[in-house]
């Protein structure tokens, strides 16, 4: 079991806010290692654009933090407002009813939460 969870929250839609957001990420497991953390990235609002299958600069990025068992999650509600199905978000994404609940859950269960 993880030693420690943390979830990331990305609400805005700017190739510079997703790439601090995922090398944030990946610095946090590279320094506590793989085995000692749980990661969730939670998108919502313009952040969900981070996600999509195209176009996306960052897919390999997402793909290998996925192999490391981060969970990337999509806010239903934010998809749903700017027109988005399932089928536009990359393979690892979940997809959530609402992206605040989520986040809500997460730090209610002990979570601790990073926006950068």
């Amino acid at each position: 079991m993880a030693t420690y969870r943390v979830v990331f929250h990305i609400d805005e839609g700017t190739i510079s806010r997703a790439n601090m957001v995922l090398h944030n990420i990946q610095n946090l497991i590279d320094d506590l290692g793989q085995d000692a953390v749980e990661v969730a990235l939670v998108a919502n609002g313009e952040g969900v654009k981070a996600l999509l299958r195209s176009p996306n600069v960052h897919k390999r990025q997402i793909s290998k933090l996925a192999e490391q068992g981060v969970q990337f999650l999509a806010c239903e509600n934010s998809m749903r407002f700017l027109g988005l199905k399932e089928a536009d978000m990359l393979e690892p994404i979940r997809v959530v009813p609402a992206g605040v609940s989520e986040l809500t859950k997460k730090q209610a269960d002990g979570w601790a939460y990073i926006r950068p």
